[in-house]
């Protein structure tokens, strides 16, 4: 099986009952994307950090878009804390992380302060915010504690049987004798060129491995829930049962563009996938990024420290003259025959009470999102 990223799987779990001095110790509150990274390092999906990054780690994949060892990594994974919290930590302590109860410990081995528009230029190529993620980060605290992270006991949401850590991923792809697999991640609802890009996968790898990000996200997007049970409904009807995982990825949606693409593929080699799809504008948003930038910046990596094979896609419709999904490689047929399932066409159907065309989505699948957009308010709706 494919090797984790820095060749070593995270495991960094501790009992509760280890933890026997936590309510002494320095209180830091948990966001929901501080909550996931803490899980998510833990459990080894960020594979090889150990831990919130320092200020040398931070600093290098910043403007290097590598580890300070030259391993590929490129976003900052950063634990903020109050300033006046801050002033009060040091090299040597360890901090209470909290959600709902006692989230995680972590060691301590530094506090720095960030520039956030630096940060903000750095990872999403705009200090506009406009932009999801600038407006998430510029509401922080420039304050950051780093240092290895243990997780004590992790939130139990809506997904949580869903959730499969990286060692119970590749379990299961190992027992299924799978030594090629396909990872596909999405924050959308998903409609028929999705499907082909599914089943494009699955003629040329040995599994698929749905994860779809259940995070947090902009307000705006389709909840957690009603994709999730999408995937169900299309699972059920239209794929090979033996031949597809589907899975939570519960990590906070960045909206980075290029950036959370490398990402996107780097945590999935963690969890066991030899291949990631990357489509059109992947992780975009807004019209921040160019379609295919999210393409191009894997030409910035050796491919063997990658370690994943990144399988791209360009924009996939509906050809009425072919009567097929297909995309710009396989179809010769001019635009004004072509239907382009985008969310935001798709949404304003559904939220006019219309079905799309099974051309484009399933009906069942089509079903479960009108059922969602008729039950919320007009004012919400739109």
């Amino acid at each position: 099986m494919i090797a984790p990223h820095g060749g070593r799987l995270v495991q960094q779990l501790l009992p509760s009952g280890e933890v026997v001095d936590a309510g002494r110790w320095p209180q830091v509150p948990a966001g929901r994307k501080e909550a996931a990274d803490a899980v998510l390092l833990a459990t080894g999906a960020y594979s090889p950090l150990v831990g919130f990054m320092d200020r040398e780690t931070y600093r290098s994949v910043l403007h290097t878009l590598h580890l300070p060892d030259g391993l590929p990594w490129t976003l900052p994974v950063t634990l903020p804390v109050a300033p006046e919290q801050a002033l009060r930590l040091g090299p040597g302590c360890r901090v209470a992380l909290r959600g709902k109860g006692l989230l995680a410990v972590v060691e301590v081995t530094q506090v720095y302060r960030r520039d956030l528009e630096e940060e903000a230029g750095a990872v999403f190529g705009t200090t506009d915010p406009r932009h999801p993620g600038v407006g998430r980060l510029l509401q922080e605290s420039p304050w950051v504690v780093a240092g290895p992270t243990w997780l004590v006991e992790r939130p139990r949401g809506p997904f949580a049987d869903l959730e499969l850590d990286p060692a119970r991923t590749r379990e299961l792809f190992a027992h299924a004798g799978w030594r090629t697999v396909t990872a596909f991640q999405t924050r959308n609802p998903l409609h028929r060129a999705h499907e082909y890009l599914h089943k494009c996968a699955l003629e040329v790898t040995d599994g698929l491995f749905l994860h779809p990000l259940v995070g947090e996200t902009k307000d705006d997007d389709v909840p957690a829930e009603v994709r999730m049970r999408a995937y169900e409904v299309l699972l059920q009807l239209y794929y090979p049962k033996d031949r597809v995982v589907l899975a939570a990825f519960p990590a906070a949606m960045r909206y980075a563009g290029p950036r959370e693409a490398v990402l996107h593929a780097l945590v999935r080699k963690n969890y066991g996938c030899t291949h990631i799809l990357i489509g059109r504008d992947h992780a975009g948003v807004g019209g921040f990024y160019e379609p295919y930038a999210a393409h191009r910046i894997f030409d910035r990596f050796n491919p063997h420290k990658l370690g994943i094979t990144p399988v791209f896609f360009g924009e996939v419709f509906y050809c009425r003259r072919c009567d097929a999904m297909a995309t710009d490689r396989s179809c010769p047929h001019p635009a004004e025959v072509r239907v382009n399932p985008s969310g935001t066409w798709v949404r304003q159907l559904l939220r006019s009470g219309q079905l799309p065309p099974p051309e484009v989505m399933r009906p069942e699948v089509a079903e479960v999102l009108r059922a969602y957009f008729s039950s919320r308010p007009a004012e919400q709706a739109g």
